[in-house]
């Protein structure tokens, strides 16, 4: 099921910050894991033929560290001119970002409707550049944004610095679990940009 990210009514967009602590992840794995559609909205994510695969196995770590049973979302790969657009309408920013996530707001209607989770976008060009920028594989850079926009749909945000440092802890820990290094751990690391909640 394809998901309108007009549809929802708040967002919030991701970058990256400071060196968190370790953190346990909840090790809970009842009901199945949310369906992930992946849209590819732009043909440059075409040569990133391991994009699916990446985006996936990111997705079932992040799910399993927070218990997130059931529902869906959509993960849309786009390019940065798709991005800006976004980022002006819902942050009035004129450019574009790495990843932006769209929490659906409603609960389900009844019992048996399916949990929409809402939508994560991420664009390609700024993905690209920002993994060459910080001696980055492409394929890390954008398992690390990912588990960043899921952990913005189940609750998690980096507007305090309490929530910033559990948020950033946690997903070194996902990310641990994929072998990818510390994000924040390295010099170099850009610093943290503060997101904005959109109100529709």
């Amino acid at each position: 099921m394809k998901m309108s990210i007009d549809s929802h009514r708040s967002m919030r967009a991701a970058n990256f910050g400071t060196r968190p602590k370790k953190v346990a992840l909840n090790a809970s794995r009842r009901g199945a894991p949310p369906r992930t559609e992946i849209v590819i909205q732009s043909p440059l994510w075409n040569a990133q033929r391991n994009a699916r695969r990446v985006l996936r196995r990111a997705l079932n770590e992040a799910t399993a560290a927070t218990a997130t049973r059931e529902g869906e979302l959509a993960l849309v790969l786009t390019d940065d001119a798709t991005m800006r657009g976004l980022n002006r309408k819902w942050r009035r920013k004129n450019s574009a970002t790495n990843v932006l996530s769209f929490p659906t707001q409603h609960p389900p209607r009844s019992e048996n409707a399916v949990r929409l989770l809402g939508d994560i976008v991420i664009a390609f060009e700024t993905c690209a550049r920002e993994a060459h920028a910080q001696g980055l594989s492409f394929t890390d850079h954008l398992a690390h944004l990912a588990v960043h926009g899921f952990l913005h749909l189940v609750g998690y945000d980096h507007i305090a610095d309490e929530e910033a440092h559990r948020m950033e802890a946690l997903e070194a820990a996902i990310l641990d679990r994929l072998h990818i290094a510390n994000p924040y751990g390295r010099s170099g690391a850009p610093a943290r940009v503060q997101s904005s909640r959109v109100q529709s």
